[in-house]
């Protein structure tokens, strides 16, 4: 078990036990009456507000609670990673967000959990910003706002045409994004890649996702064309 973790059951411990023995703790958590003092300590010195003494038990003051955001040390990691994937593979707004979003994580863990978030070595590696970096901001927000878009597209014969679609729904597939929609041109669902668009602009004119053409009927559609339930076989394979 990860010391943030340990320190986060003890905090669990005494919150659910009231009065606890070092020998308690250290029975229920697998580790030492020794590892238990220092961590006992370590909370204190957090501000975690604990009442005792060695060879007597602890106990917390009454009325404390929890951080509203309490994570293991395994989800801080995931939380870390997330947020970097996004900011290699997203739009600049979105990863703007994902930093943002983050800093707040941060500010109102406790200090045992902000140091695995502080020194979490999970990366995900930056190219360069994405040439459709602009596409993809202005499609996630037609897909917020369920508006109706128009752009030039050239599939991957090179062969250009114009659209205008329901945007259902975005896919990052590493360096490539994918647009699910519904191509008023072919009269069918169709995807597209982000890369290959230009010239988008989002129209006025609004779609109901509940009313005819879905991101569930595109997976529906996908499913039964390539016999399992992924979204599509790859990115630009489909007929544009």
């Amino acid at each position: 078990m990860r010391r943030a973790d340990r320190l986060f059951r003890i905090v669990q411990l005494l919150r659910t036990r009231g009065l606890v023995t070092a020998e308690d703790m250290a029975e229920e958590l697998g580790v030492s009456k020794r590892t238990i003092y220092r961590d006992i300590r370590d909370l204190m010195e957090s501000d975690v507000p604990i009442r005792g003494e060695a060879g007597v038990g602890y106990q917390l003051r009454r009325g404390f609670e929890l951080p509203p955001l309490t994570f293991t040390s395994e989800q801080i990691e995931a939380l870390v990673l997330g947020a970097r994937l996004v900011e290699a593979r997203a739009d600049a707004q979105l990863a703007e967000a994902a930093r943002a979003a983050m800093a707040k994580i941060e500010a109102v863990l406790p200090a045992p959990l902000r140091r695995v978030l502080l020194d979490t070595q999970l990366f995900a590696p930056h190219f360069g910003s994405p040439q459709d970096s602009d596409q993809v901001a202005l499609l996630r927000r037609a897909i917020s706002e369920r508006r109706k878009v128009r752009f030039a597209y050239e599939n991957q014969r090179g062969e250009p045409s114009a659209r205008q679609v329901r945007p259902l729904g975005l896919y990052f597939w590493g360096q490539v994004r994918t647009l699910a929609a519904w191509c008023e041109l072919r009269d069918d669902y169709r995807n597209f890649r982000t890369d290959r668009v230009t010239d988008l602009v989002v129209l006025d004119e609004p779609f109901d996702p509940d009313e005819g053409p879905s991101l569930e009927g595109f997976l529906a559609r996908e499913k039964s064309r390539i016999g399992d339930a992924r979204p599509f076989d790859g990115v630009g394979q489909q007929r544009g």
